[in-house]
């Protein structure tokens, strides 16, 4: 019966190992999906710093063809102004030509603002690109950690699948199919040691009879309590 327990614990060893395993890789996709959300964000900043230099572009080109269309019409108004021929007719042109002459300046000035701002969101994208590499690289160091972790979790699952297999046949059927019963309903846990009278897993004492037949080792027994499989560790014989 000694053998029977020390397969059954070793199963479970082996069962509880697996089972961390098996969480720890079922975590990894999330992981690698949060390192490339700090990828992805890390590539925003470049965007929209260069969304800023884009837009920043397209009105000075609006600006200079609205300037453009400015100066048409005061070549057209110069030249109705030497046509013609009253002195009202004069002044209302004169006074058009300065409205779009000022008009012109005024564009002008919003072009040399829109170029000075340029050069900060040239600089920004610069900026933003050196911290998004230095980023990403840090990125790529830990999603490489990750990927090996996984393949060396990967290797271990598998020599512990294989130790497993090679236990099973040393189990009676009875109790494996006992344990495994009793494992499905208490989280992987079928057996438990009892510590100084007591059921390591519920804390339930154990009654001195059944601490009698424990000891023995000559019967498989349940805690009355959580009916985990009760068994006497060596150390404390």
């Amino acid at each position: 019966m000694e053998a029977d327990f020390d397969n059954l614990i070793r199963l479970q060893e082996l069962d509880i190992e697996l089972k961390k395993i098996s969480l720890f890789l079922d975590d990894i996709p999330l992981h690698i999906q949060e390192i490339q959300k700090k990828w992805d964000e890390s590539d925003l900043i470049v965007i929209h710093a260069k969304d800023k230099l884009s837009q920043n572009q397209k009105t000075r080109r609006d600006l200079e063809v609205e300037a453009q269309d400015v100066k048409e019409k005061i070549a057209k108004y110069k030249i109705q102004r030497n046509q013609v021929k009253t002195n009202k007719e004069y002044k209302t042109l004169e006074k058009e030509i300065e409205e779009a002459e000022n008009k012109i300046d005024a564009i002008e000035e919003i072009i040399i603002s829109e170029m000075l701002a340029a050069d900060d969101i040239e600089k920004e994208i610069r900026e933003a690109t050196q911290k998004a590499a230095a980023i990403q690289r840090e990125l790529s160091k830990e999603k490489e950690g990750v990927l090996q972790q996984r393949k060396e979790r990967e290797e271990q699952k598998r020599k512990l699948l294989e130790m497993r297999e090679e236990l099973i046949p040393k189990i009676p059927r009875d109790k494996l199919s006992l344990y495994n019963s009793i494992s499905q309903k208490k989280m992987g846990i079928a057996l438990s040691p009892v510590t100084q009278e007591f059921c390591s897993m519920c804390h339930m004492r154990i009654r001195p009879q059944v601490l009698n037949e424990l000891k023995e080792n000559n019967e498989i027994i349940l805690c009355e309590n959580c009916g985990r499989i009760l068994y006497w560790p060596k150390l404390s014989e």
